[in-house]
């Protein structure tokens, strides 16, 4: 059953929903709400920012994977050939890193606030790293 998070970023606020095609990686990520990081522009993935992990585990398996997220979609990479990290698609994405295309559990997607995605992706790309909060509403 989906479940509705608040994400907090700069000025702006989002509602995300869980996708049901993903059940195991809603279920870690909601057990480490709330969960602040700090997101920042993706490298080699275009318009989408993201959240570095290093070598943090929370999944180790892939569901419901993307390597071309649509605006507003939140993927979590569980690790492998690049590190574990969130990507937050604010526009055209292709999910990559410097050994190529990866691929994402699509686990969140925006639902409310859409609007303010480019905004959003603007602030991040030229004014740097953003506090990132996700909460339970």
């Amino acid at each position: 059953m989906s479940e509705l998070l608040k994400i907090t970023t700069g000025p702006y606020t989002f509602t995300a929903q869980t996708e049901d095609a993903a059940p195991k990686t809603c279920e870690a990520f909601l057990t480490l709400l709330p969960f602040k990081q700090k997101i920042i522009q993706a490298r080699w993935s275009g318009e989408s920012a993201w959240v570095p992990l290093g070598d943090f585990k929370m999944i180790d398996q892939h569901e419901n994977h993307t390597s071309y997220p649509s605006k507003g979609d939140i993927l979590f990479y569980p690790g492998g050939i690049s590190e574990t990290e969130i990507l937050f698609s604010y526009g055209a994405t292709a999910f990559g890193s410097k050994m190529g295309l990866l691929a994402g559990n699509h686990f969140l997607t925006i639902v409310d606030g859409r609007e303010h995605l480019s905004d959003f992706g603007h602030l991040v790309l030229w004014e740097g790293a953003q506090d990132i909060t996700f909460e339970a509403m």
